[in-house]
């Protein structure tokens, strides 16, 4: 058969508009408001269960309506993300009539949710490394409520500005802005230079996924469009849906398949942005339930003392110095200015055998007092984060013994303190994924009809989806916040000029203003609602 040409496609059909205008069932309204509810009771009962167990008094409730509020606003969060993001997960689906709209959107939905529930909790952590560190020491003070009700605040009100407008801006660029943001505040705040809050290596690492990924999905999803090209030779695969035709069955699964991978990748990559947030929180305001994994056996924490002991005897033959007096202010020194002192590894040595010796006098996690958990894990985290710090900047010249020792030692740290609760999952991916089935349509619009000058074809819809769901699924194993709605919607603007269909050059440049402005908007509305939030608190 001959190679297909590439002639404008028909407009968007009178049939998938009307499927767009078709409201929810009551039945569907009936089952979502029940879902919601059931979540919330589940977080307030897992809440009230974990504090019930450690027999906790409550002498006030101000603390725990601190924690309400804040959990709400991630959950809110999480949600917006859900209806703001997902929806590009659907438009391909819907466009080609490969699903009905209101399916599409309960399908993502369900993916989002086990997408959350079965991620790793490396992204959630790399976000909360670019928050500075002083703030994280002490999240539970009025300045780091302060930093999470900022942060979230800003990030849901400009998702919720470039929804109304119908632009897929990316909710883990606001996200990240928004922690920008207020890590600037705090330090200028302070009488510091603004660059000194936040942890520029890692925001670099962060900036560059964002960066790239939409790159890479417009140049590969238009070369897997042409590698179609050339070998399938179905010409119906380069055409507009007429009406309610779906596509070829191999095409249509394919469709879906991708459609379920997009879904399942954002939940498991956005969603733990949100429970980053909320551990922070729990943190806080809960450090006897929360601060350490109290889930650790014991025979794991008498090596972890053992592991502490060695490393601190490396750490001592590496730089044979008197400890100093106060061994964690030199470490906060160091996060903050990044510059390496003379007693930093004598601080280092120090702190790590005073941790030591603290979780072998307990015996184990479980048992470390509530007055002293806080205390203890801010403890680990200072030193995860020196050690961190220290490898990427080369500082010690340290031999391979002891390098391998500093890094098994951060190893048992970490899995001390960066643990996910089933129940926050749960409220996540909760959250997420009922987002998903409210709001969609206006991202789905444009990214269906607005980006190019031609209706989607079958081909192209794969060819996006397809390079969308890897991008995200590798980001995600990287531990790297990606966008999926920068991802998805450069792939059909790349699958569009490779059709030769053109492109809106109103809609490009309004999404190009939204990706310019997504940051610095974030920075300067976080920031300005942290030093708000501060006076008042």
């Amino acid at each position: 058969m001959a190679t297909p040409s590439f002639t404008a496609a028909q407009a968007p059909t009178s049939s998938t508009k009307s499927q767009l205008d078709q409201k929810p069932g009551l039945l569907t309204i009936v089952i979502f408001f029940a879902v919601l509810g059931s979540g919330l009771l589940f977080t307030a009962y897992s809440l009230m269960h974990d504090m019930n167990e450690l027999g906790t008094v409550v002498t006030t409730w101000t603390p725990f309506l601190l924690l309400g509020v804040a959990l709400l606003i991630a959950l809110g969060f999480e949600f917006v993300n859900g209806f703001h993001d997902t929806a590009n997960a659907v438009a391909t689906v819907i466009y080609t009539n490969s699903l009905p709209p209101n399916f599409a959107v309960a399908w993502s939905g369900f993916f989002n949710f086990l997408g959350v529930l079965l991620s790793s909790g490396a992204v959630a952590f790399g976000i909360i490394a670019l928050l500075p560190v002083e703030l994280i020491l002490q999240v539970g003070s009025s300045a780091g409520f302060a930093m999470i009700f900022a942060l979230l605040i800003a990030a849901i009100l400009w998702n919720l500005g470039t929804w109304w407008l119908g632009l897929p801006a990316s909710s883990s660029h606001t996200l990240i802005g928004s922690i920008i943001g207020v890590g600037v505040a705090n330090a200028l705040m302070h009488g510091r230079d603004g660059t000194s809050g936040v942890d520029w290596a890692q925001a670099t690492k962060v900036g560059y996924a964002l960066l790239l990924s939409p790159l890479i999905g417009f140049v590969f999803a238009a070369l897997l469009l042409l590698a179609l090209r050339a070998f399938v030779k179905n010409r119906a695969l380069y055409k507009a849906p007429k009406g309610d035709t779906p596509p070829p069955w191999w095409i249509r699964g394919l469709l879906i398949l991708t459609c379920t991978g997009v879904s399942f990748a954002h939940g498991s990559n956005d969603g733990q942005k949100g429970m980053g947030l909320i551990m922070l929180i729990l943190v806080g305001t809960l450090p006897m339930a929360y601060a350490l994994n109290r889930t650790m056996p014991a025979d794991q924490a008498l090596q972890f003392a053992a592991v502490a002991e060695v490393t601190q005897q490396a750490l001592v033959k590496s730089a044979p110095l008197p400890a100093p007096a106060d061994p964690r202010a030199v470490l906060s020194e160091y996060m903050r200015s990044k510059e390496a002192s003379p007693q930093l590894i004598p601080a280092l040595a120090a702190l790590t055998g005073n941790i030591g010796n603290e979780v072998k006098g307990y015996g184990s996690l479980s048992k470390v007092p509530a007055e002293a958990m806080g205390n203890v894990r801010n403890d680990m985290y200072l030193t995860s984060e020196t050690i961190r710090l220290m490898d990427k900047n080369k500082v010690g010249n340290f031999d391979a013994d002891t390098t391998g020792k500093l890094q098994l030692f951060k190893q048992q740290i970490d899995n001390a303190t960066r643990f996910i609760p089933l129940w926050v999952k749960i409220a996540v991916a909760i959250a997420l994924g009922l987002g998903t089935m409210v709001g969609w349509k206006r991202i789905v619009v444009t990214v269906g009809e607005k980006i190019g000058k031609t209706h989607l074809t079958y081909a192209q819809g794969a060819s996006a989806e397809t390079v969308a769901m890897l991008t995200i699924s590798a980001a995600d194993m990287f531990g790297l916040p990606v966008s999926t709605t920068h991802v998805l919607s450069s792939g059909v603007a790349g699958t569009m000029v490779a059709n030769g269909g053109g492109l809106q050059t109103k809609t490009i440049r309004n999404l190009l203003m939204a990706w310019v402005l997504t940051l610095p908007a974030a920075i300067l509305l976080s920031g300005s609602l942290y030093w708000l939030f501060t006076k008042l608190f």
